[in-house]
């Protein structure tokens, strides 16, 4: 079948519409988390629950959604050991990370395989696009240069991006973190992706959860169309 990716900024809805549709929808679908939430993850490589088990244990902070805030990026350490020990920590998080995308993309190749529409939560390369991608990756890490060419060059788009959308101040108000400031600019990140990505569609979250499912199952439905040849009475998607 194909690709469908939601995206958008924290409080837009993505995980509540996409876990709603993947059980509404008259049609086989299967979700899979995209993003770097472990918390949020239905599917993981083991490296990685071994890694989120330690975290867990260590009290450690869960990462959110989205890439890293690299304005609360630490500064390198001084001493040539110590950033050695940098380097290594994070050639095995960029192994890692790669790895568990691919993992992921996998799965969804699986799933189309066999038939099924595959509804991405997130996306990394629309995640990172402005971190690691955007003007070569200049100024980044040589990790995050790594990581931004694999996903420009070598990660597959979705078939259809969705943007869920809404004004920051909803946004802010429904999640309660970060700023308004920090959402905002979240949220003009994934806007400027409607130039990038070849069949990107904008949806207003900011209606109530029955409308914006119904928008979403819409476009869902263009796209299976033009695929398949088959025309479909589209039935309203209940909660």
């Amino acid at each position: 079948m194909f690709t469908v990716a939601l995206i958008g900024a924290d409080g837009a809805g993505k995980t509540t519409i996409g876990r709603r549709l993947e059980h509404a929808l008259p049609l086989p679908v299967k979700y899979v988390y995209m993003g770097i939430n472990l918390d949020a993850s239905n599917h993981m490589l083991p490296t990685t629950r071994l890694i989120y088990a330690v975290r867990r244990a260590l009290g450690i902070a869960r990462d959110e959604g989205g890439p890293p805030d690299r304005q609360g990026a630490k500064p390198r350490p001084n001493g040539a050991l110590k950033r050695l020990m940098l380097e290594l920590k994070s050639s095995f998080r960029l192994a890692n990370r790669m790895g568990e995308e691919w993992f992921r993309q996998g799965l969804a190749w699986y799933y189309q395989r066999r038939g099924h529409i595959v509804l991405f939560d997130r996306h990394f390369f629309s995640d990172y696009y402005t971190h690691d991608i955007a003007n070569g990756g200049k100024g980044r890490p040589l990790a995050s240069r790594i990581h931004g060419l694999m996903l420009d060059r070598l990660y597959p788009k979705p078939d259809l991006v969705i943007c869920l959308d809404a004004p920051a101040e909803i946004l802010f108000a429904r999640k309660g973190e970060g700023t308004l400031e920090s959402v905002e600019q979240r949220r003009q990140e994934y806007l400027q992706l409607r130039k990038l990505v070849t069949h990107f569609e904008l949806v207003d979250a900011s209606r109530p959860a029955d409308d914006v499912a119904r928008a979403v199952t819409e476009l869902i439905w263009d796209v299976y169309r033009a695929k398949t040849g088959k025309s479909m009475e589209i039935h309203h998607v209940q909660g």
